[in-house]
């Protein structure tokens, strides 16, 4: 994809013995937000370092707006906003001026005025970085990434700990951001934040891509999708009870242990015979869904 705004080939990137993302891959088009999810340990961090000029692949390539984030850092960090998930503003600096101090970096910023005004922070603009909730300090690190007018943003977290007002603010600016012809990335763990926000979602586990789609893309499929307590087995659930899988009910995949798919209607006749048969035999369902799925389902289904 040459007119990707991110373009991540092949990528490895190692510390020591461990191989912390393993031979990525995945692309964001411009003007689009786009949502990297994975588990803690999945490489997540290590990815964005790498497209925020931090680390270099020891395999493979990154490219930001068609450029290298090392050799081209010069070129690149004017084009580019970063809302780190913590730090990087000195506690004893009072909002209004630390959003002032990273406007005069770039040769046409934003008005601080304005943009405090946009992340909900102007009469908060005499209190000092240490005086800001939790919430307000995410809102002013939000305001930092964005004073710059960037052509892509990186947000980390970007409304942990912010109250659902602040969230939905917040929210309302991304979309924007994208309208404007933004390209957005973001990491969360709200995978409800990813569904709503994303127009495409890339989930890694353990360094390597597990799946890449829009939300939409992902969510697809009926079915009707069970989990129980323990690692059991696919073609009698579970095996070592002897208790077989009845065949009226469809056949069964297994999604990863403990979590299965029935390829049957999700009819209320079907549902009632998964709950009777695991009764049955004393099985604890942790869950049973039908049809349509979340982005949470989707994502429990695929990462350990």
């Amino acid at each position: 994809m040459t007119d990707a705004a991110i373009a991540v080939e092949a990528a490895t990137l190692r510390y020591g013995d461990l191989v912390a993302v393993d031979k990525l891959t995945f692309h964001a088009a411009a003007g689009s937000v786009l949502a990297l999810l994975g588990p803690n340990g999945a490489g997540k961090t290590s990815t964005v370092d790498m497209l925020e000029g931090y680390r270099s692949p020891d395999e493979g390539s990154v490219r930001v707006l068609g450029l290298d984030p090392i050799a081209d850092a010069a070129r690149l960090r004017p084009r580019a906003g970063l809302m780190l998930q913590s730090g990087g503003i000195y506690n004893g600096a009072r909002a209004g001026e630390v959003v002032s101090l990273f406007a005069s970096f770039y040769p046409e910023p934003a008005d601080p005025g304005v943009l405090l005004e946009r992340v909900g922070l102007t009469d908060r603009a005499h209190a000092t970085y240490r005086q800001l909730s939790g919430g307000e300090q995410r809102r002013l690190a939000f305001a930092v990434a964005l004073v710059g007018r960037p052509e892509i943003v990186f947000l980390d977290e970007p409304t942990a700990g912010m109250d659902p007002k602040a969230r939905q603010v917040t929210y309302d600016l991304i979309r924007e951001l994208r309208d404007e012809g933004v390209t957005v990335l973001l990491t969360t763990h709200l995978l409800d934040e990813a569904e709503n926000l994303a127009d495409q979602v890339v989930i890694i586990d353990r360094g390597r891509l597990v799946a890449e789609g829009t939300p939409t893309e992902l969510m697809a499929g009926g079915g009707i999708r069970f989990g129980i307590d323990g690692p059991e087995a696919p073609t009698s659930i579970p095996g070592d009870r002897g208790t077989a899988w009845p065949a009226n009910l469809g056949t069964v995949d297994v999604l990863r242990p403990g979590h299965y798919l029935v390829h049957a209607e999700p009819t209320p006749r079907n549902l009632a015979g998964i709950a009777s048969w695991a009764a049955d035999n004393g099985i604890l369902l942790r869950y049973l869904t039908a049809g349509a799925r979340s982005l949470e389902d989707v994502f429990l289904e695929l990462v350990e």
